[in-house]
């Protein structure tokens, strides 16, 4: 395993600057899952899930808070949005997977499970939503006819912490919360095939943009995954225990965080640290990248979403207290009136 360059051989070289990152507030509990979508016509967007059962959609760029979903009994452990960001899809703690009208807010579908519902996600014909969960099942709901049965994926060896798409809906990768690796299942033979192995349970699963790398966190390593044919390209092991990273392969960086608090970002090819960001007051419990790679979301044990800038675009936002503040917030045009939003004296 490669051992990527500890912060002491950064500093021999030139100090990097402070970053200031954007700091989105709102949550009154961690902050557990970050999901962005593709660029649309309208941007793209930034999805929250929280402990406080309340997840928010955000513009993806500047951070500002667009509305909130309101409906969940309990936390809300996954968040995504499907391709056109037309819809939202959450998993959560009240034994229930919801489908959302990302325009309205209005609710579309309830899943009900037997127990937590710990992650979800759109296919990429947006047809179908996966969830998984505590039940030790995968289930794949259709949304075209969504009051028929789910495909059940049975046989996980436990507890379902996180699980995508591959391969153009052919196939899924889940991981389990507390057994190592990361298992390859066929969806029309239901079984598992291929058996990525980790010594540690995996936290955090992605398959990049370009679908040619899967990326895992699991303890204090990160490891980048051949997407087509499973092995093992790079494996760094970081400074402090990870609990999610994120990789943009166009321009060789990843992203990382976990208990220490601090957000790194590397360099793919070689595992040296670019940049340590600091800001965040509990662990980091989820990085994404931005689709365009301009900048990456942390989202945190203190309740907070911060956005770091990947490459300086020389933005004129104001600084006040240590924070960054977009001085036209209010310019900021929602993607549809009538969103079901909460107190915005919250936010």
């Amino acid at each position: 395993m490669l051992q990527a360059a500890s912060r002491t051989d950064m500093e021999k070289k030139k100090a990097q600057k402070a970053q200031v990152p954007l700091v989105c507030h709102g949550h009154s509990r961690p902050i557990v899952d970050l999901f962005y979508s593709p660029i649309t016509q309208d941007g793209f967007f930034l999805i929250s899930a929280s402990k406080d059962s309340k997840p928010m959609l955000r513009n993806g760029e500047t951070g500002d808070w667009i509305g909130t979903f309101d409906g969940h009994k309990g936390a809300v452990w996954g968040a995504c949005l499907d391709s056109p960001a037309l819809r939202a899809a959450t998993a959560s703690a009240d034994f229930s997977a919801r489908v959302w009208d990302a325009l309205t807010g209005d609710e579309l579908h309830s899943f009900e499970h037997k127990h937590i519902v710990r992650t979800c996600a759109f296919s990429e014909s947006t047809t179908c939503l996966l969830t998984g969960g505590t039940e030790k099942v995968l289930r794949i709901c259709d949304l075209i006819r969504p009051d028929a049965s789910p495909s059940e994926l049975e046989g996980s060896p436990g507890s379902i912490r996180a699980a995508v798409w591959h391969h153009s809906d052919q196939t899924i990768l889940s991981s389990c919360s507390d057994i190592s690796g990361v298992r390859v299942w066929d969806v029309r033979t239901k079984t598992v095939v291929r058996h990525l192995e980790t010594k540690s349970p995996v936290t955090s699963v992605e398959v990049s943009r370009d679908g040619r790398y899967i990326t895992t966190a699991d303890g204090s390593s990160v490891k980048f995954w051949d997407a087509n044919h499973f092995g093992l390209v790079k494996s760094y092991s970081m400074p402090e225990s990870i609990e999610s990273a994120s990789l943009y392969p166009t321009q060789g960086k990843f992203i990382a965080g976990g208990a220490d608090m601090w957000v790194r970002l590397f360099d793919f090819y070689t595992g040296e640290e670019i940049e340590c960001n600091k800001g965040h007051h509990g662990p980091v419990h989820c990085v994404r990248f931005s689709p365009g790679g301009e900048s990456y979301a942390s989202g945190s044990e203190d309740g907070t979403i911060r956005i770091w800038q990947t490459i300086d675009t020389g933005s004129a936002d104001l600084e006040i207290g240590g924070e960054k503040v977009k001085p036209g917030v209010d310019d900021v045009v929602r993607k549809v009136e009538g969103f079901v939003l909460s107190d915005q004296s919250a936010i």
